[in-house]
């Protein structure tokens, strides 16, 4: 068991509640975060119900704390209003705490939705560019941002997680090529938690062999994949998005929601 004391941040959702099944006794400690409810706390584990926009109560949260495994938020598109609400001025507490509690890293919960706007056919890696493609995306892409400003200017280092697809199993096409299965989501956290870096980004995806994402940064820190999107093809495969900006591009249908650009200009 490791003696890190470990911090999970939306942890009344789909993969908060998936990691902490799977690191159940694994740290010295998890505090487990949300505004929901959550099952009571087991042995080696505390609940905190906090709304993230409160600095006071997140300033709390982090006392103790090693590692920062950032969940929580508007998980999906939104109004502004809201999301800014949950994934600027929360991600702000989050980690203003962080550095008042001197917690030594914070893994964020990023999104392909950050990259959207990149075309499927190009195989993009950790150094490319930012190209959100809703209100959301931009929110992840900002927080990207904010964990680059913390680790140079306050010595927290920053793991950022462009997260595809995280479901039991894909739902559709789109998902073949940006599944990850609870599972690896588990083996990339834990390589956030244990390795040795400042700043890095890394793709949140299974070994999909139609992957659009060149992860080898996450490899090189660690991360070994064992999950494949392939053997789901021929129930899922067939379902597709009707907007051809949907299959063109990477952000699927965060793309044509709203759009009012050119096309020309983003295919």
């Amino acid at each position: 068991m490791s003696p890190k004391k470990i911090l999970i941040t939306g942890a009344a959702g789909s993969l908060g509640k998936s990691l902490r099944e799977q690191f159940a006794g694994q740290y010295g400690l998890i505090r487990l975060s949300d505004m929901a409810p959550m099952a009571p706390a087991g042995k080696g584990e505390e609940t905190v119900q906090c709304d993230l926009a409160d600095a006071e109560k997140v300033a709390a949260m982090c006392a103790g704390i090693d590692a920062i495994v950032h969940l929580g938020g508007q998980s999906v598109e939104g109004p502004l209003e809201r999301v800014v609400h949950s994934n600027i001025i929360g991600l702000l507490n989050l980690y203003e705490g962080a550095r008042k509690a001197k917690v030594d890293r914070v893994l964020f919960a990023s999104s392909n939705h950050a990259v959207g706007f990149w075309k499927r056919s190009d195989k993009i890696d950790h150094t490319a560019a930012c190209k959100p493609d809703s209100r959301y995306g931009l929110s992840k892409a900002f927080g990207e941002d904010v964990s680059r400003y913390y680790a140079y200017k306050h010595g927290i280092r920053g793991f950022n997680m462009r997260i595809g697809s995280c479901f039991a199993r894909p739902e559709n096409f789109r998902m073949l090529s940006t599944w990850l299965s609870f599972a690896d989501l588990a083996r990339l956290v834990r390589v956030g938690i244990e390795a040795d870096y400042v700043y890095e980004i890394v793709y949140g995806v299974s070994k999909n062999t139609r992957n659009w994402w060149d992860n080898a940064n996450a490899h090189r820190l660690g991360y070994t994949p064992d999950d494949d999107s392939e053997r789901f093809a021929a129930e899922v495969g067939h379902i597709h998005f009707p907007d051809g900006l949907d299959e063109e591009l990477q952000g699927g249908q965060y793309v044509s929601a709203d759009f009012s650009g050119r096309r020309d200009w983003v295919l």
